[in-house]
């Protein structure tokens, strides 16, 4: 469960986002990078975050634990060779049993929905 008091110190701040795809054989399929700044935490939205591209949003799961704090630095996404300076967090996710014809809704949107708001 995510307090009301929890959420609002995530919300304005910039997240870098990774995420593995492996098989059923633990074969990587691929992997996705994006960042962005939460927008919004909820238990039905999860950690929403506003894309930095401007391509829309990108949600997480509603778990603020899996943000680590990032120390400052320039950091350089692998698949687009974008450079993110000075992130407040970062958090990565391995998708096992990935779907191959499922991987790009996950590039766009991310996971969820995850239940009642």
């Amino acid at each position: 469960m995510i307090f009301a008091w929890g959420r609002t110190r995530y919300v304005g701040k910039t997240v870098l986002i990774g995420i593995s795809f492996v098989d059923d054989d633990e074969v990587v399929l691929g992997t996705f990078q994006t960042h962005g700044t939460i927008v919004e935490i909820s238990s039905g939205q999860g950690i929403v975050v506003a894309k930095a591209d401007g391509s829309g949003t990108f949600n997480l799961p509603p778990d603020t634990k899996a943000l680590e704090k990032a120390p400052p630095g320039e950091y350089r996404l692998k698949t687009t060779g974008e450079v993110v300076i000075d992130p407040h967090y970062t958090t990565s996710w391995t998708l096992n049993a990935a779907r191959p014809e499922l991987m790009e809704n996950y590039k766009q949107n991310g996971f969820g929905p995850f239940g009642p708001s």
